[in-house]
């Protein structure tokens, strides 16, 4: 009799979403399932921001990893990966113990680097990963500007920033008692990749309300009370929030696996490693072999029923599925005043009904995998 394969899943993030969801396909055909991640939940990285605003709660953006990999008949283990022996076919984990697989799929995401920051007790400086910081901000933030007068300054000039930012607006005009300074430090152009039409938008609602752009050149350092230009220029401030983008998850650099330019996990079309066939990746962790792929969540979306079925696949000595880039994507910005601003297909739209369509896509595909595990 053949012994029980392992299977481990490295992260419970959008990609793997759908492998979740089956597990018990996977034991049922007599494997072993171990997922670990260092929370024993996922949060929708696309309603982030909106923790923020307080447009929604912490509980109606989460997936229930732990429960739902338990329910399912797998082991959930509350740690992180920090090391593949991919030689041996072993991992290391955080809390020292080592675990070995004969299938691994990766999917640790990415995080906000923090090289900016000069001084790392600071409590007054936050990133925008992982998302639960976003609540301890949202915490800090509605304490300070009950109590006083203060400048915050967002640091980044992408999706992310101009989310937060807007975000941030909502939550001081719905808990601020004083006056509160608002700054969006975007480098030297707010949205400088995307098209003209949507940055005039973005642009022109923060300015309605009264958002501070500045659009001097990249932050060089972050302090505790002030920001440093790469001019030199010093710029005061009490709270900070950086997202200056993100890079994906270090594992795969720091276990010596084959990585692309960006230090992403390298993955052929089959989401596969061209090196170590028996580990596969989806999410922001990868390096597309073909192209790079933006960090946005609708890629990992998109790869979790190919990681499903070649995950399977592989088990069975069954052809394996490519991953098909179909191209464009649907962008809308959630700007924090009920409002978003819609990109696709060379049209731009903004208002109200904008952002209406946003949460309905996005709730809905919240509680397509909600339904799989109890989020209390």
């Amino acid at each position: 009799m053949a012994r029980p394969k392992n299977l481990i899943l490295a992260g419970g993030g959008h990609a793997h979403l759908l492998t979740l969801a089956n597990l018990d396909r996977f034991i049922a055909a007599g494997h072993r399932v171990t997922v670990v991640q260092p929370s024993p939940y996922h949060y929708y990285s696309g309603m982030g921001p909106g923790l923020l605003g307080g447009t929604c709660s912490a509980a109606e953006i989460r997936f229930a990893t732990k429960e739902l990999v338990e329910k399912k008949g797998g082991t959930f283990l509350n740690d992180k990966v920090i090391k593949i022996n991919a030689g041996e076919q072993t991992l290391n984990l955080a809390s020292g113990a080592t675990l070995s697989y004969d299938l691994l799929s990766l999917n640790t995401g990415s995080y906000v680097p923090d090289d900016l920051i000069k001084d790392k007790t600071a409590k007054n400086i936050f990133t925008v990963k992982p998302i639960e910081t976003l609540l301890a901000a949202r915490a800090y933030i509605t304490k300070r500007i009950k109590a006083q007068k203060v400048t915050i300054t967002v640091i980044g000039g992408g999706p992310a920033a101009v989310e937060v930012v807007g975000n941030l607006w909502r939550l001081v005009q719905m808990e601020g008692e004083f006056e509160t300074h608002i700054k969006l430090c975007a480098g030297s152009k707010l949205l400088a990749r995307f098209p003209e039409k949507v940055r005039q938008k973005v642009y022109a609602s923060l300015n309605r309300r009264g958002v501070e752009i500045i659009e001097k050149g990249h932050v060089e350092a972050v302090y505790s009370d002030h920001f440093e230009l790469k001019s030199g220029e010093q710029i005061a401030s009490d709270i900070f929030i950086l997202a200056p983008g993100v890079k994906p998850s270090r594992v795969a650099l720091n276990s010596g696996l084959p990585t692309g330019p960006d230090g992403g996990f390298l993955v052929n079309r089959f989401l596969q490693s061209p090196q170590y066939p028996e580990i596969f990746g989806g999410g922001d962790c990868i390096h597309f072999t073909d192209h790079p792929l933006d960090k946005v969540g609708v890629y990992a979306v998109r790869q979790n029923p190919v990681l499903y079925h070649n995950l399977k696949a592989a088990f069975a000595g069954k052809p394996l599925q490519p991953f098909e880039d179909v191209g464009g994507y649907l962008l809308i910005f959630n700007l924090g005043d009920g409002t978003g601003v819609l990109h696709k297909w060379g049209i731009t739209i903004a208002g109200k009904p904008v952002f209406a369509l946003k949460e309905m896509i996005d709730r809905r595909f919240v509680r397509r995998f909600q339904g799989e595990g109890n989020t209390s």
